[in-house]
C-alpha cells in the first residue's frame, strides 16, 4: 500500500464504526471480531502498533494478521483464553504514530505484571471491545459453574496458563526475536473499524438513579436547540448556571469524535466561536490541556484580540454516555500572548447521551447538554431586557455550540446516519468448546499472549495488506425507557423477610459498643461527619422492570451503618478486616450475625481508605440473593455490586463528573473479596482506573464543601429477583482530609 492510500485511510477511517458479530447456533456462543492495533515493546525497546484481526469465540481469543473470514487457511499469531480473573482498563486517547487512538488495558487482577495492550480507532469501538471481553467472561463463569467436563476443561486450562505454559509461550517469542530486522522504519496507521457486536438490550434510559435537585427552567428556544436556566435555590458557584439542550441524529460516539476534533478545517464548520484550537500538553488518556482564539466579533473595540488556555477531562459512563468537563487552566508552554488579551473561561460541562429510538427506526439520535455558568449581572439584565447584547456575546455563542453540532451532523449523511450494525442475542446453551480445537496451538491466557514480545519483520508487511471488512446492517432493537411523575411519587417496597434468617429473634446491640474513627452526625448541618439517610433519594428497579425498564423510588436499607473509618494509609491496605484495630476485631462485632465491609480505597497523596461497616440483626437467608452475592464468585460479585453516587451539596462541576447514574464497580475499577467468619469485605481499589482516579482528584478538591450519598445493592438481573432493595446507605458531610487517622500495617 503505498503512502498516499494509507495517509487517505488515516484521515477517513475514522468516520464510521463497523461493527459485527454473530452467533453459533449449534452451541450459543457469541462471536466478536475486527480490526484493533495491537500495541507493546519488542525486545530492543521498540514500540510497535500493527494492525490486527481479534477474533472472540465463546471465551477463546485469537489474533491474526488478516481477516479470517476473507483468508480461511490463515493461522492465528496468538492465542489464549479470558479467564473470570481478566480485567480491562479503559487508558483513553493516546497518541499513536502522530494519530490519536483509544487505549485499552488488559490485565490479571491476581497478578497485574501480566498485561497487554490493544487501541481502536474510535471511543465507540472501544466500548465495544469492553462489552465483548465482559461477554467472553461471563462465558467462562457460566462454564464453570457446570460442573463435569466444563469445570474440568477451565480448571485445565488455568493451569497450564499459570503454570506448564507459560515457559512455552516465552519460547515463542524467543523466536520472534530473531525474526528483528534492524533499521525499520515507523509502521503506517490504518484506520480500519473494527466489526464488533452491539448490545442487544438497549439503552436504559437519559435520567440518573438519583432524584434530581436542580429545577430547570427553559427560558429560550434557538436552531432547534433549548436553553434553561437553574431556577432552584442551589448554590452554583459565582454565577448562573445555564445549559443548552439539542437532540441530534447521530450516537453519541460520533458526536464526541467531532466535538473532540480541534482540527481547524472540521471545527470551522460548526463551531462560530473558536478560531483556533492546538493541544498544549496531555497528562493521561482522559486529561489534556488545549490553547485557543476567539472570533473577534464576539469581542470588543478594547480587547478585539482574546486567547484562553483550558483543560478537558473526559470519561464515558457504563452506558456509554460521554461527560466532559471544561475547566480555565494555566501552562507554562502557554504565557500571555503579546497583542492578546488572556481569557479566563467559565468553567463548562458536555454531556452526550444515546436515545431510545423506535423499533423500525435505524437512524440513532443522541441527546447533548452543554453546561456552563454565566455571569450573574449580564445574565440578568438580558432576561430583564434592559440589554439585547447577549446574543453577541461569548456566553450565548458557547450555548449555541450545540445547535452548530446539530446542522453539521445533519450535513454530513455519514455521520448522522446508523453505523452498520449486526446485532446478536445471547442464547448460551449447555454446550462449551472444546479445547481440543486449539491443542496445537500455544494456550495461554490472552493478556499474557498478547504481552508477548513481537516483531514486524518477520510477518509479512501491513502495508502491504488490504483489509476491506464486509458490511452488515440489520434493525437496532432498543427498550423504550422513561420515569414518569407517577413513579417518582411510588416507593419501592419489595419484601424483605427472605434475605434474613425469619426464624432467628433480631438481635439487639447498642450504638455505644461499635464506633469507628469518624464520627456520627446528628444532623446534616454538622461537618466531618456520617449519617445514613433513607432510601428515598435513590431511584431502583422496580418490578416489572425487565418488561418496561420502569424504575421506583427506593424504600429503607436492608442493613444497618453501625459506623464509618476515615484512615489515611502509605499504600492500599487489603482485607483491613484482619487488622488489630479494626472495627470487625472487637468484641462486640464479633457478636454480630453478619457484617458487609466497604473498604474504598482512595488514591490521594497521602492514600485514604473510607470504611464502611453494614450490620444484619439476623443471619442470612441460605436461599437469599444476599447470600448468593455473599458466598458466590467473585465473577458474580464484579457483575452484580452496585452504586448510585449523588452529590446532594456541592460545586456543579463536581455533580456533573460524579454523575447520577448507577455504577457496576466491579466492571469499573478492581474489587476484591474476602469472606471470613461472620464478615464479607470489598475492597475497591478505586486507583485501578485512570477514570475513576481523575473523578476522584476532582472530588478530593472540593471535599469540605460536598454532601455526599452513596447507595450500595445487588443489580437485580431475573425477574424473581426483582424489584432491587438497597443494601444500604451512607451521607458523608463535609469530610475534612485532614482528620484521617493514620493506621499502621
Amino acid at each position: 500500500m503505498d503512502d498516499a492510500t494509507a495517509s487517505e485511510l488515516n484521515k477517513s477511517g475514522s468516520g464510521g464504526s463497523e461493527r459485527g458479530g454473530s452467533e453459533d447456533k449449534d452451541r450459543g456462543i457469541f462471536e466478536f471480531f475486527g480490526w484493533v492495533y495491537h500495541l507493546g515493546v519488542n525486545s530492543i525497546g521498540r514500540e510497535y502498533c500493527h494492525l490486527r484481526f481479534l477474533f472472540i469465540r465463546g471465551k477463546y481469543v485469537s489474533m491474526y494478521k488478516r481477516d479470517p473470514h476473507e483468508n480461511h487457511a490463515i493461522k492465528p499469531i496468538r492465542k489464549g483464553v479470558v479467564g473470570p480473573t481478566l480485567m480491562v482498563e479503559e487508558l483513553g486517547r493516546r497518541k499513536v504514530n502522530d494519530g490519536d487512538l483509544y487505549v485499552l488495558r488488559f490485565y490479571n487482577r491476581l497478578d497485574e505484571a501480566r498485561k497487554g495492550e490493544i487501541a481502536c480507532a474510535t471511543a465507540g469501538e472501544a466500548r465495544g471491545w469492553i462489552e465483548a471481553f465482559d461477554h467472553a467472561k461471563q462465558q467462562a463463569e457460566y462454564e464453570l459453574s457446570q460442573g463435569g467436563s466444563a469445570r474440568d476443561i477451565l480448571n485445565m486450562e488455568a493451569e497450564i496458563n499459570l503454570e506448564g505454559h507459560r515457559p512455552r509461550v516465552r519460547r515463542y517469542a524467543h523466536g520472534l526475536k530473531k525474526l528483528i530486522r534492524i533499521g525499520q522504519g515507523p509502521e503506517t496507521l490504518l484506520r480500519q473499524s473494527s466489526k464488533l457486536a452491539g448490545r442487544a438490550d438497549g439503552f436504559e434510559g437519559d435520567n440518573g438513579d438519583t432524584v434530581e435537585a436542580h429545577q430547570w427552567k427553559c427560558v429560550l428556544t434557538v436552531a432547534g436547540i433549548r436553553i434553561f436556566e437553574d431556577v432552584s435555590d442551589l448554590k452554583n458557584g459565582k454565577g448562573v448556571l445555564a445549559k443548552s439542550v439539542g437532540v441530534i441524529d447521530a450516537t453519541a460516539d460520533t458526536v464526541f469524535e467531532v466535538l473532540f476534533n480541534i482540527e481547524r478545517q472540521k471545527r470551522y464548520e460548526w463551531d462560530m466561536l473558536v478560531c483556533d484550537l492546538e493541544p498544549v500538553d496531555s497528562y493521561d488518556g482522559h486529561y489534556d490541556v488545549v490553547y485557543g482564539t476567539y472570533d473577534p466579533k464576539y469581542l470588543s473595540r478594547w480587547h478585539p484580540k482574546q486567547d484562553f488556555v483550558f483543560s478537558r477531562q473526559w470519561f464515558r459512563g457504563q452506558d456509554g454516555a460521554y461527560t466532559i468537563l471544561q475547566f480555565p487552566a494555566i501552562h507554562k508552554n502557554k504565557p500571555p500572548r503579546s497583542g492578546y488579551r488572556r481569557a479566563k473561561i467559565n468553567p463548562s460541562t458536555w454531556e452526550i447521551r444515546n436515545l431510545n429510538t423506535p423499533m423500525a427506526s435505524n437512524s440513532p439520535r443522541c441527546l447533548v447538554t452543554h453546561t456552563l455558568e454565566i455571569h450573574s449581572a449580564s445574565w440578568n439584565r438580558w432576561k430583564n431586557k434592559q440589554c439585547s447584547k447577549f446574543e453577541r456575546s461569548i456566553s450565548y455563542a458557547l450555548l449555541c455550540q450545540v445547535a452548530g453540532l446539530k446542522e453539521y451532523i445533519a450535513a454530513n449523511p455519514a455521520l448522522h446516519q446508523e453505523s452498520a450494525t449486526t446485532i446478536v442475542h445471547s442464547k448460551i446453551s449447555d454446550s462449551s468448546i472444546s479445547s481440543s480445537e486449539y491443542e496445537d496451538e500455544v494456550q495461554d491466557e490472552f493478556y499474557d499472549a498478547i504481552a508477548a514480545e513481537s516483531s514486524s519483520s518477520g510477518e509479512e508487511s501491513d502495508d502491504e495488506e488490504k483489509h476491506d471488512p464486509k458490511e452488515s446492517r440489520v434493525k437496532l432493537k432498543n427498550v423504550s425507557w422513561a420515569i414518569t411523575s407517577l413513579a417518582l411519587k411510588r416507593t419501592a417496597a419489595p419484601d424483605l423477610s427472605g434475605e434474613l434468617d425469619p426464624r432467628v429473634t433480631p438481635i439487639t446491640f447498642h450504638p455505644s459498643d461499635i464506633h469507628g474513627s469518624l464520627g456520627k452526625g446528628m444532623d446534616d448541618k454538622d461537618a466531618n461527619c456520617w449519617t445514613s439517610p433513607s432510601g428515598k433519594g435513590f431511584m431502583i428497579r422496580g418490578k416489572n422492570y425487565l418488561k418496561d425498564n420502569s424504575k421506583v423510588v427506593g424504600g429503607d436499607p436492608l442493613l444497618k451503618l453501625i459506623a464509618v473509618d476515615w484512615f489515611t494509609v502509605n499504600k492500599s491496605v487489603d482485607r483491613i478486616a484482619l487488622h488489630p484495630k479494626c472495627l470487625v476485631q472487637s468484641e462486640a462485632a464479633k457478636k454480630l450475625p453478619f457484617i458487609l465491609v466497604i473498604n474504598l480505597q482512595v488514591p490521594a497523596k497521602p492514600n485514604y481508605s473510607l470504611v464502611l461497616y453494614y450490620a444484619a440483626d439476623r443471619p442470612i437467608n441460605k436461599k437469599s440473593l444476599l447470600a448468593k452475592f455473599v458466598d458466590g464468585s467473585d465473577v458474580f460479585r464484579d457483575s452484580t455490586f452496585k452504586l448510585i453516587p449523588s452529590i446532594v451539596e456541592g460545586y456543579w462541576m463536581v455533580k456533573r463528573a460524579v454523575g447520577t447514574k448507577a455504577c457496576l464497580l466491579g466492571k469499573a475499577v478492581t474489587c476484591k473479596y474476602f469472606r471470613q467468619d461472620n464478615f464479607l469485605e470489598i475492597d475497591v481499589d478505586i486507583g485501578s482506573s485512570s477514570v475513576a482516579r481523575g473523578v476522584i482528584s476532582l472530588v478530593l478538591g472540593y471535599v469540605t464543601s460536598l454532601v455526599v450519598d452513596l447507595a450500595i445493592l445487588i443489580e437485580a438481573q431475573q425477574e424473581a429477583e426483582l424489584p432491587e432493595y438497597i443494601l444500604g446507605t451512607v451521607r458523608l458531610n463535609r469530610l475534612k482530609l485532614e482528620s484521617a487517622i493514620p493506621l499502621e500495617v
